[in-house]
């Protein structure tokens, strides 16, 4: 697994090994999805004084994380793992979640003057890093099975049935995003891709109906805000709360779920449309989204617990401006000064931590938190 998660192989001749190549697509998902995640979670504070926020807001957590998932379920191996790649899990996964998990206690005791100190549950974004960890453990089993999405759906659906199944070690989530990642690694293990040709057969009404779809979600977001404030849909698009958390107590509340999976998948799938498939000077800092993904949340922690993004109007005004600078903040996060930073934190190497010290030191690292690293 030495190949980061956009390369694809070329062809070989003869006994010469395949030269892997980046492909420009997949760093630029990367890179506009870990802006969306930082986007949703900047203008969290205007949905409590706008409507445009909200809309906004509701149609953004419709589809970003799922999306992230499928992209994470991509890159994914599911044969057995090798001891570098178990020694990874522990590297890229394990180890930053306990050093960012410390860095949070430590921030709301410093800031707060309080801190309940709790590592079964996931600081603010560091659910999805456990997810990503439990995504590529529980994945060789999947495989294992004749109908693995089929299977995944079920267990999404009924574990919101489950209320004793809750954040705890993020495992609410995890479960309910489970089907988009199952999807992602399906799609590149029947080689959909590129039998379709989807990143190369990219017609006008194709992107022309993404945008379509895009408006509708949009205008269906706005024109029912009441009813979706109402039904508390902000948290529904969460996957975390048991159906009878969040009033859906009835016995077809899963079809409600399998709805929004569905409007997930197919916004993902537009959102993909419209993805450049090209190099851009802006695509290499998708190489980088796990210190985005990490850092991002202490950026935005003063801006988020002082009220400052409080009763900011115009909104035509102030939304803009915070999109803008949450595009800013993805982008300076994954420059170069700030890897040379923060690179113990967010990739550690701790060679004492193993048996064979060469397992944290093995060609490779990861710099991105889909998990992505399947060479082909």
């Amino acid at each position: 697994m030495s190949s980061t998660g956009a390369d694809i192989s070329g062809p070989t001749t003869g006994s010469v090994p395949r030269k892997r190549r980046r492909v420009p697509f997949w760093d630029n998902a990367r890179y506009i999805c870990i802006v969306l995640v930082v986007l949703g979670h900047a203008i969290q504070r205007l949905i409590y004084d706008s409507d445009i926020a909200f809309a906004f807001y509701l149609a953004l957590y419709a589809f970003h994380m799922p999306a992230f998932a499928i992209i994470s379920g991509y890159f994914s191996k599911s044969g057995s793992p090798t001891k570098t790649q178990m020694a990874r899990v522990i590297t890229d996964i394990i180890l930053p979640y306990v050093i960012f998990e410390t860095l949070w206690t430590l921030t709301k005791w410093l800031v707060e003057g309080q801190a309940n100190p709790n590592i079964t549950q996931p600081s603010w974004t560091l659910w999805f890093l456990l997810a990503l960890g439990i995504f590529r453990l529980v994945l060789p089993y999947l495989a294992l099975l004749r109908w693995p999405l089929l299977w995944t759906v079920v267990i999404s659906v009924g574990v919101g049935y489950l209320p004793n199944i809750d954040s705890t070690f993020s495992l609410s989530r995890t479960l309910g995003l489970l089907p988009f990642f199952t999807l992602g690694w399906w799609l590149r293990e029947h080689d959909i891709v590129d039998r379709l040709r989807l990143l190369d057969f990219r017609p006008w009404w194709l992107r022309a109906g993404a945008v379509a779809i895009f408006a509708a979600t949009g205008w269906a977001a706005w024109n029912w805000l009441p009813v979706w404030q109402a039904t508390d849909l902000r948290h529904w698009l969460f996957y975390e709360d048991s159906y009878a958390d969040l009033g859906g107590e009835q016995w077809w509340a899963g079809g409600i779920r399998i709805v929004l999976m569905l409007l997930a998948v197919v916004l993902s799938a537009a959102f993909f449309a419209l993805i450049p498939r090209g190099a851009h000077w802006w695509t290499t800092f998708g190489q980088y989204t796990m210190y985005v993904f990490l850092l991002h949340s202490f950026v935005l922690y003063p801006f988020r617990e002082s009220g400052v993004l409080r009763d900011l109007e115009p909104t035509w005004i102030w939304l803009p401006i915070v999109t803008v600078l949450s595009v800013v903040i993805a982008l300076v996060l994954a420059t170069k000064p700030v890897r040379w930073v923060f690179r113990p934190l967010v990739e550690p190497r701790p060679g004492w931590l193993f048996a064979d010290p060469e397992l944290a030191s093995k060609e490779g690292r990861r710099n991105d938190p889909t998990g992505s690293r399947r060479p082909r």
